[in-house]
């Protein structure tokens, strides 16, 4: 698929990763569809995309809402009339240990609440938005292109119980997707990326930086920018399905 003149929908688009993504397409010549839920931080994003000379238009919604996921996605379809590429970007952590255990005695949980607000968001809001997106994709009888922003977490990472487990199922979805859309020209793809220099990683100590990035053979985080790269190769590579690009630097948890 050529990027130029599609429309492109991009979640967690205010910031970071889905930002770099959003820029990287703009640049391309794709028209985007942002969404996020923070309305500053979009309009920072659509600036920035605007001065590609593309069609930017902004949604608030939450992703893990259901009307709101399928009002917005409707109003994209209306106001674009197109929709050719999702990239379900948008996600938390929420980070606890399973257990915490002092004295040899329970101290503390990884609490139902802390479990669900990531699932909710990080699974759920993909699973949500990507249906809406395939049915759209459908009814407009144009075809398109998934991408699942999955993460090196999905193979199990200490204290991510609830991350790991939706980052798994976001690239389980994403091969799924991809057998059962093929029929209607949709494809679908994920990513999973490694430590990534967004503002998370960039607020850290240095000491504490460090640490993570001493066991990645590249001895670097991953930039957002290479992130996009990979989204851009899985939308203009037509024979590219059912598969998830590690872009983790080597790194293996």
């Amino acid at each position: 698929m050529q990027v130029q003149s599609k429309t492109v929908v991009i979640t967690g688009a205010g910031r970071g990763i889905g930002r770099s993504l959003a820029s990287q397409f703009a640049q391309r010549g794709a028209n985007l569809a942002l969404l996020d839920l923070n309305a500053a931080d979009l309009a920072e994003s659509r600036s920035l995309c605007e001065a590609h000379g593309v069609e930017v238009r902004c949604y608030t919604a939450d992703v893990s809402a259901e009307q709101q996921v399928i009002g917005a996605m409707d109003a994209i379809a209306q106001d674009f009339g197109r929709l050719d590429v999702m990239v379900n970007n948008a996600g938390i952590v929420n980070d606890s240990l399973l257990i915490k255990v002092k004295d040899g005695a329970v101290s503390d949980k990884m609490s139902l609440r802390q479990w669900q607000s990531v699932v909710d968001v990080n699974l759920t809001g993909v699973f949500l938005c990507g249906r809406e997106a395939a049915a759209h994709m459908v009814n407009l009888g144009q075809g398109g292109v998934i991408i699942n922003i999955s993460s090196i977490s999905r193979h199990g990472n200490i204290g991510q119980t609830n991350y790991a487990a939706t980052k798994a199922g976001v690239a389980a979805m994403s091969v799924v997707w991809a057998k059962e859309l093929a029929r209607y020209d949709i494809r679908c793809g994920a990513i999973a990326p490694g430590f990534t220099n967004t503002e998370i990683l960039s607020a850290m100590r240095p000491e504490v930086l460090q640490k993570v990035i001493a066991p990645v053979p590249l001895r670097r985080l991953g930039d957002p920018a290479e992130i996009a790269h990979a989204a851009l190769f899985i939308v203009e590579n037509d024979f590219f399905t059912g598969r998830c690009i590690d872009l983790d630097g080597g790194l293996r948890l």
